[in-house]
């Protein structure tokens, strides 16, 4: 998942409901694939998870991987693409806008050199484009997810277009390579001129000057948040990907076509894409096991008929009870799971800010059990900020070892140490209020009682069981979790940062974490770094600031897991299992699908009969 940028949806699992609906592109008789005579894939989006963001200068309030992976960048390239040929994180030259970016001048100078590809208005993708982009996200960076304070654009001093296809950067010192080419680099959508305009016709300037800038914002965002005129609006119809919009419903059912000016490889074999909402895993299963309508679907988990054998590989795949039909195949994105806590919240954020509390309420969560049972298998403990899977060097001794493992009574010692009153099966309240190392710390009441309200996504089973399970085992220490649920947009609609009288979120959990992209190197500034647009608790520790900002000027293990170990004792978050993010299903006969992105970006101009 991400240093980065996309928060994410939970596993695919079950809850009974009906679907919103799903496009009929064909039947399957004797297991054909359902649309091979049409020539048209259709793919199965996760339960109430639907693209709401067309603009790839995402707000965090629609940063998902939907909007990004499976919507943005079928239209409108990355300069630089991540996803090896073989499902592993790196970087892949052959796919991406520019050649790999030179480094001189100590390191304080990047020159990007562009390939060429054409835009579908028949104009070149030039350096130009690539100012655009910088210039908008220096104006506009409060709006931008990826945003962190005092890196990308901030570190950057100048950048110079040497002419069509060379693009130069002046930085404010040298950093580590790596780093800056995955986590900033990888932040840059080259945007067309036809965008650079304040109203139709009208040219804007942005791409020339940061001051014209916000005039542009104004009428871009306006016309990405009317998601009714999406098909139509010409804006959105110059693109460089391999796809162009088609059609598109608020209810998520979306189509694509191929771009006949795409510039890369593979050109499109299929006539269109078709993407299919879900209101939940069990609407997509009953759909999925008539093997009629979807091409690329998923498998819920509570639909796995034999849990997968403990020790076998987490993305191998296990029984599949669709296999006369359909291939399974495990996906697991490159990122972590968990939740936040507000503290930016008024009234519970001074409990939040304690750590024996964020270690007590760690310690509550049973991730082994939810794995077995829940998850059938399929998914991995999260104990801090690098992903156990893939293992990789900067895996510490301390995340293989947990340093917060289930312990119920772990759990309620760090409270009655800290000058509270336990009431198992009720609400226990601070006995002792105060700064000292045995009272319950400063900003909390004598009496104030440990109830929070806990929101998150509807309709995946997985979830549904993980807070539930949760909610019980906090019940056992007398912290009373209110549960509700919400769908997907909505909850990381809610999980934002904020201060004062307004910021009434408590805790929330969208299901599925972060995945480490466009920041694709997991240095955690993105989401756990003071001010960073994606920090939606608003965590702030000055230290571990320090740390993270070492990560990103010197390479190598060392760095990295000093931070690493650091946060995983700090817990600015809550950690739960990394699931599956998707036991995806391929159809027999359509060949191309996998190994998939491991970013979940989809890739369906590389999907053929």
């Amino acid at each position: 998942m991400i240093a980065s940028r996309w928060r994410i949806g939970a596993a695919l699992t079950i809850v009974a409901l009906a679907a919103t609906g799903c496009s009929t592109v064909g039947s399957s008789p004797g297991g054909n694939p359902p649309g091979k005579a049409a020539g048209i894939a259709t793919f199965a989006l996760p339960p109430n998870t639907v693209p709401n963001w067309i603009w790839p200068l995402t707000p965090i309030g629609n940063f998902s991987v939907i909007n990004a992976g499976v919507f943005q960048e079928l239209m409108y390239r990355p300069l630089y693409w991540f996803g090896d040929s073989k499902g592993g994180p790196g970087l892949n030259p052959d796919r991406s806008l520019a050649e790999l970016p030179a480094y001189s001048d100590g390191g304080r100078t990047v020159t990007i050199k562009l390939k060429p590809y054409a835009w579908s208005n028949g104009e070149q993708v030039t350096a130009a484009n690539v100012l655009f982009w910088i210039n908008m996200e220096k104006a506009e960076k409060a709006n931008y997810a990826g945003y962190v304070p005092g890196q990308f654009p901030d570190n950057v001093q100048s950048a110079t277009a040497v002419d069509d296809s060379t693009v130069v950067l002046k930085l404010d010192r040298a950093y580590s390579e790596q780093w800056f080419t995955y986590n900033e680099l990888g932040q840059i959508t080259p945007m067309p001129k036809a965008w650079d305009v304040t109203a139709p016709g009208t040219p804007g300037g942005c791409s020339a000057s940061m001051a014209a800038c916000p005039a542009v914002y104004k009428f871009l965002s306006a016309q990405a948040k009317d998601l009714s005129t999406y098909a139509t609006n010409p804006i959105w119809q110059v693109v460089d990907g391999p796809w162009r919009l088609e059609t598109f419903k608020t209810d998520g059912h979306v189509a694509f076509v191929p771009n006949p000016k795409w510039s890369g490889s593979p050109k499109p074999s299929l006539k269109k894409v078709v993407l299919a909402p879900f209101t939940t895993d069990a609407a997509e299963f009953n759909v999925l096991r008539a093997g009629q309508t979807l091409d690329v679907g998923y498998l819920p988990t509570s639909d796995v008929t034999q849990a997968k054998p403990a020790g076998e590989a987490p993305d191998k795949a296990g029984a599949n009870p669709l296999s006369s039909r359909y291939t399974l195949s495990p996906l697991f994105l490159y990122g972590v799971n968990y939740f936040p806590l507000n503290f930016g919240n008024p009234t519970v954020g001074p409990i939040f800010a304690q750590l024996y509390f964020r270690q007590a309420l760690q310690s509550l969560v049973d991730q082994k059990s939810i794995i077995t049972a829940a998850a059938k298998g399929y998914g991995v403990p999260t104990t801090g900020p690098i992903p156990l899977y893939p293992d990789s060097p900067l895996v510490s001794d301390l995340e293989r070892q947990n340093p917060y493992p289930f312990d119920l009574d772990a759990a309620k010692n760090y409270l009655t140490s800290h000058g509270w009153n336990i009431v198992p099966g009720g609400t226990s309240s601070c006995a002792h209020p105060g700064s000292g190392p045995t009272e319950c710390g400063a900003g909390i009441a004598a009496g104030q009682k440990l109830e929070f309200d806990l929101q998150y996504a509807s309709g995946q089973q997985t979830v549904d069981t993980a807070m539930q399970s949760l909610k019980s085992n906090a019940a056992k220490v007398g912290i009373q979790l209110r549960t509700s649920t919400a769908p997907f947009n909505s909850i990381i609609g809610l999980a934002v940062p904020c201060s004062g009288s307004k910021c009434t979120w408590q805790l929330a959990n969208w299901g599925g974490g972060w995945v480490y992209a466009p920041d694709y190197y997991p240095t955690g500034e993105d989401i756990f770094g003071t001010g960073a647009a994606s920090n939606v608790g608003s965590y702030s520790d000055k230290a571990m600031d320090a740390l993270m900002r070492d990560t990103t000027i010197r390479s190598g293990v060392e760095p990295m897991q000093a931070y690493e170990d650091a946060l995983a004792r700090a817990l600015p978050v809550i950690w739960q299992p990394n699931y599956t993010y998707s036991l995806t299903e391929v159809a027999n006969g359509l060949s191309g699908v996998t190994p998939q992105n491991p970013f979940g970006t989809i890739t369906p101009e590389d999907w053929h009969y």
